[in-house]
């Protein structure tokens, strides 16, 4: 399966970067693209820059197009042609997963009225201002309705990706993804440990 990555200026490192380990492990089941609207080096505030591919470039269908979320965010969500690419990738993409407050440039497109959804706790109150008609849970760590898979903030985009795993593999490999990369997977996906952080 390939993965449709999502950059933007002033991305969070861990959104994009632990779901990205957690899929590699699976050598050859999947792959990766990173994408952008301009395309070239995206860079965010802690330094990392990616090489990317333009928007306009993306296949006639994708498997998995995920959006991380971070500081960009609240500029990115009034870049309406982005959010209107957004729009359009989802529509045919099989699956679609977003960190963070990834879920807020998912949220303004309109495809997640009426759907459950989540999002980094810290940043709830404004990300919910981008999508009224969105039920958002603030209990869960990650939330899946349909093709959608959003989670909390940073570090539960991991845990979504390994619940990803476990719907798409079984739980026995997304476990032994977790302890391949020694990490505490919390696999409750309805109960996320800092929403009263």
């Amino acid at each position: 399966m390939e993965i449709a990555v999502l950059l933007f200026e002033d991305f969070e490192t861990l959104d994009v970067f632990g779901p990205v380990e957690i899929f590699g492990r699976l050598d050859g089941l999947y792959t990766l693209r990173f994408f952008s609207l301009p395309g070239g080096a995206i860079r965010n505030k802690d330094g990392v820059a990616i090489l990317t591919e333009e928007l306009s470039a993306i296949p006639d269908r994708v498997d998995i197009f995920l959006i991380p979320g971070g500081l960009g965010t609240r500029k990115e969500v009034n870049n309406e042609p982005l959010i209107d690419k957004i729009r359009a990738i989802s529509g045919i993409s099989a699956y679609v997963l977003t960190v963070c407050t990834g879920s807020a440039l998912l949220a303004k497109t309109g495809l997640l009225d009426g759907k459950g959804a989540t999002t980094n706790k810290r940043a709830f109150d404004w990300v919910i201002t981008n999508g009224p008609n969105v039920l958002w849970n603030k209990k869960a760590r990650w939330v899946v309705d349909g093709k959608f898979y959003t989670s909390s903030g940073v570090s539960a985009g991991m845990d979504m990706a390994l619940g990803f795993l476990g719907d798409r593999h079984g739980v026995d490999v997304a476990r032994k993804v977790a302890v391949g990369i020694e990490y505490n997977w919390t696999e409750d996906k309805d109960n996320d440990t800092f929403q009263a952080s």
